[in-house]
Parts: C-alpha cells; sequence; structure tokens
C-alpha cells in the first residue's frame, strides 16, 4: 500500500455557547479548522482535523517524506517528518504539520487492518473517565449553572472544569454553582479550575488557597508560564491542591524540566503534541517517574482511543459531548459520566460531505481560534478584570 494523494479543506461553524478564558474574556463564537485526507493506491483514506495554519508544512511534509511511502510505517514516517525539522526544531507550525498527518496516518492503518484505533494502539474497550468542560468564562453564571446542569442530567458527568483568573469573588461563585450542577448526577463531584497561564505563581498560592478554604480541587491548571518550570513547581510546594501543566508544550523534550524538577503533579497530553506518537511516548516518560497524565479537548473525543492504551491515564476533557459541528459525526459516546469508545474501524470518525461543503471556507478567520486575543495585559504581572465593553460583547454574542 502507498499515499497517493493528500487534501486539505479548511471549514468554519457557529459554537453553541461564547467559549473564552482569562486571556479571551471577549469570548468567540465560531471554531475553525482544517481536514486532512491522506489517500492510497488501495482505496482506503485516513483523516485528521487540525493544523489550519500549517498547510504549507504540511504539503511539505507530503511531498517530501509521505508520497509514494508505505502509511503503515507511523513511527519511522513520524521519524522522518521530526527530522525534516532539525535545524529550526519541530515545536511550533511544524509541530502542528507532523501531528496532523501522524494523526491521519494511524486513522489510515486502524482502517487498513479493520480495527478502531483503541485496538492498534495495544489498548481495550473499557470506558474512559471523563470531565466536564465548559471554557466559557464570557458567559453568566445562569447560563454557566444550566450548561453543567445538562452535562449532570443527561450525560452524567459528576466531574468538570472552570475558567477562573479575573475575578475571584465570581470565581468562588462559579465553583458552587458548578458543584451544585454536578451533584445532579447523584455522584460527588470533582472540581478542576484552570487559569490559563494569567496568574503568577505568588497569584496562584494566594487565589487557590483561598479557593482551598471552601472547596477541595481535583488540580489548578496553568497556575504559571508553560516554560516556568520553577514556579510551577513553587505552586505545587505550597498548595495542597495537584498542579496539572504541559498543555501548550509540543514535544517530549519540553516536558523534560518538569521530569526533572517534578515541576507538575498531572501531566496533560494530546495529539497535538507531535501526533499521536509524540503524545505516547511523553505519557510513557510520565509513566515511567509515576506520574498521571490527563488528555485534553479532541474533535470527535478521539483521545477516549488514547486513554485505553495509557495505563497511566486517569481523565479525558469534553468540551462538547456531542459534535458541534454537523461536518463530522464519531462513535465514542458519553453515558453516565465516561466516554466509551466504539467498533468503527480508525478514529471511529465520518465525515459528512455534503455539510463539509457548506462549512468550507477560503481561510479561517482570527477570531475562530482558541485564543484569538493574545495572551492578556497585566496577565502575571498584575490584575486586569474584564470591561465592561468585554462584558457586554461576551452577554450579546
Amino acid at each position: 500500500m502507498r499515499i497517493i494523494g493528500l487534501k486539505t479543506t479548511l471549514f468554519e461553524h457557529t459554537l453553541s455557547r461564547t467559549m473564552g478564558d482569562a486571556n479571551s474574556p471577549k469570548g468567540r463564537n465560531k471554531a475553525g479548522g482544517c481536514l486532512i485526507e491522506i489517500s492510497t493506491d488501495e482505496g482506503i483514506t485516513g483523516i485528521s482535523m487540525g493544523g489550519a495554519g500549517a498547510i504549507p508544512q504540511i504539503n511539505l511534509l507530503y511531498e517530501n517524506i509521505l508520497k509514494g511511502s508505505d502509511p503503515r510505517n507511523v513511527t519511522g514516517l513520524w521519524k522522518k517528518m521530526v527530522e525534516r525539522f532539525f535545524k529550526g526544531g519541530h515545536d511550533g507550525i511544524a509541530n502542528d504539520a507532523i501531528s496532523v498527518l501522524d494523526v491521519a496516518l494511524w486513522d489510515l492503518k486502524s482502517k487498513y487492518y479493520e480495527e478502531p484505533l483503541w485496538k492498534t494502539l495495544g489498548g481495550n474497550s473499557e470506558k474512559v473517565n471523563v470531565y466536564a468542560s465548559d471554557i466559557a468564562l464570557p458567559i453568566s453564571d445562569d447560563q454557566i449553572y444550566k450548561w453543567y446542569s445538562d452535562m449532570s442530567t443527561k450525560f452524567g458527568f459528576n466531574a468538570g472544569k472552570l475558567k477562573v483568573g479575573l475575578d475571584q469573588d465570581s470565581d468562588l461563585k462559579r465553583l458552587q454553582l458548578m458543584y451544585d450542577a454536578l451533584k445532579l448526577s447523584g455522584k460527588e463531584p470533582i472540581l478542576y479550575v484552570d487559569s490559563n497561564e494569567y496568574w503568577s505563581p505568588k497569584q496562584t498560592i494566594r487565589k487557590v488557597s483561598e479557593m482551598e478554604e471552601r472547596f477541595t480541587l481535583g488540580w489548578i491548571e496553568e497556575p504559571a508560564r508553560r516554560w516556568d518550570f520553577l514556579g510551577l513547581k513553587k505552586v505545587s510546594n505550597s498548595l495542597k491542591t495537584p498542579v496539572c501543566a504541559g498543555e501548550n508544550l509540543d514535544t517530549l523534550g519540553d516536558f523534560l524540566p518538569y521530569f526533572h524538577h517534578r515541576s507538575a503533579d498531572i501531566i496533560q497530553v494530546s495529539h497535538g503534541m507531535t501526533g499521536i506518537t509524540g503524545a505516547l511516548q511523553i505519557a510513557d516518560a510520565a509513566y515511567a517517574l509515576e506520574l498521571p497524565v490527563t488528555l485534553g479537548g479532541s474533535p470527535g473525543i478521539i483521545h477516549a482511543h488514547l486513554a485505553n492504551a495509557i495505563p497511566n491515564c486517569i481523565t479525558v476533557e469534553v468540551p462538547h459531548p456531542e459534535p458541534e459541528s454537523m461536518v463530522f459525526s464519531t462513535d465514542v459516546k458519553i453515558t453516565n459520566g465516561f466516554a466509551k469508545v466504539g467498533n468503527k474501524p480508525g478514529l471511529g470518525i465520518e465525515i459528512n460531505y455534503d455539510e463539509l461543503s457548506k462549512s468550507k471556507v477560503g481561510s479561517v478567520s482570527v477570531k475562530s481560534g482558541p485564543s484569538p486575543y493574545g495572551r492578556r495585559q497585566g496577565a502575571g504581572l498584575y490584575e486586569v478584570p474584564p470591561s465592561k465593553d468585554e462584558i457586554k460583547e461576551a452577554r450579546t454574542k
């Protein structure tokens, strides 16, 4: 079997809620992506979604490495792609290109063997722990409560993550609302908080210490800048709450300071870290150090497949229990607070090409990205509450 074709399609869709964090209190109501399709001479196509800003690098890797290759040699092809960017390093845009192609190769390999990805990766079909993640700091308190109530009563979630950072009084109030909503599941709630690198280590210690007086927290996520491994360690040593970090790192090498200094108590892993191949390497390194990992959000909850193959994975993030876009469907289902992988070959994702044609765009808009406004003014230095205009804009979306 040989790779003979590559197709990239940009698409954009409207979100069901305004999403944002401490760095983007205006929020966004659109999301965009890129569908990658790698075709073979045996009529099997591997798909992946992501890398909207890395199409030139994706095309470069296809023409110079993937074209004419046997897609079943996933790890070997991954190594060649990584080595292609040796001089400049394979972080950033290069990482985005490698990641999305690597996922498509794993999808293709699983389809060739006519088995789901979890089986190809050596996992099992056990249910996976998951948590609901609103990523919706801009919406109102009533909307937050309703969303978590729906997650609790419709899908059985008893674990959730709240975006925090701009207003401590509001954060404490919303933590109580999330707790009350998740308790509707009939199980004791598990509460996570995420400050998205908005605080300095000292700010984190002060604010989370106050939260700890009222709540038991499962973790504080990104409580300092991603490269501040000493600051992360300071937070971990000063709080009862575990530190969860690594979401914005790209490669195994990026994680080495975390491992050497025991900077984080829980390691974040995703297919965006040089693909599934890279994610498994990071998870294995954490396993060797007796560190648990958590997997972030993913299209079609494909991380549930990886979780079944990672023995030290404790939970998986779910921002959308069902696909937000009609462009694709997935056979990963959320019931009773767990994700259950299906048995469709590959990722278990099917593309609706009629809907894709309706959602197709020439370029993905800037404001459809995960953090459209960059890092907020004063982040890590001094606190800047949301302005009246920002609150008004967020509420009217």
